[in-house]
């Protein structure tokens, strides 16, 4: 399984909260926070191909145009999925994830998910009717290794095109 990730300044490990303002970019690898579920992955026979990235406010600036640019990237790197995250209790990294995921989904024909905590309400709100959003904890919240090893398991379950219904029933904010 071929897996593109697409993070914020802060999982890309290129910068913090007060770096909201990175320039897109990508890198056809694994890159910052991959390394907390590369297991997982590995264990689901997946292997991150690609790591994109953008500041969640250069993302706000023009989110339709920018969303349309992390669709035409997946198009050209080709996964078999796309994960929106993880982006735990971030709002502005959540909105990001989850519009990106709808747009992915409606533009080019690879499934694509996000996956945030309850704190990121409004994009949940937003967006949960429209893209599937996996939960997760808070940054250091309990049960962090279970979320990213389900993100693990329904990215596989996307990519083999297996009926994800009662997945998403007990994993994703949904209504």
């Amino acid at each position: 399984m071929k897996v593109m990730m697409i993070f914020d300044q802060t999982q890309a490990g290129l910068g913090g909260k007060e770096s909201p303002d990175l320039a897109m970019g990508g890198k056809a690898m694994a890159i910052g926070s991959c390394g907390m579920f590369e297991r997982f992955m590995q264990q689901n026979d997946g292997k991150i191909i690609a790591t994109l990235y953008c500041g969640d406010g250069t993302f706000k600036e023009d989110p339709e145009k920018n969303a349309r640019k992390f669709a035409a990237m997946a198009k050209k790197f080709n996964p078999d999925v796309v994960i929106c995250g993880p982006c735990f209790n971030y709002p502005g990294y959540g909105w990001m994830a989850a519009k990106t995921a709808l747009t992915i989904n409606e533009h080019t024909d690879i499934p694509a998910f996000a996956i945030m905590s309850k704190e990121c309400e409004q994009a949940i709100e937003e967006f949960k009717d429209k893209v599937t959003i996996l939960k997760m904890p808070k940054k250091g919240g309990t049960g962090l290794n279970e979320a990213l090893s389900e993100m693990c398991v329904f990215a596989r379950m996307l990519a083999n095109k297996e009926d994800t219904t009662a997945f998403i029933q007990e994993h994703a904010y949904y209504n």
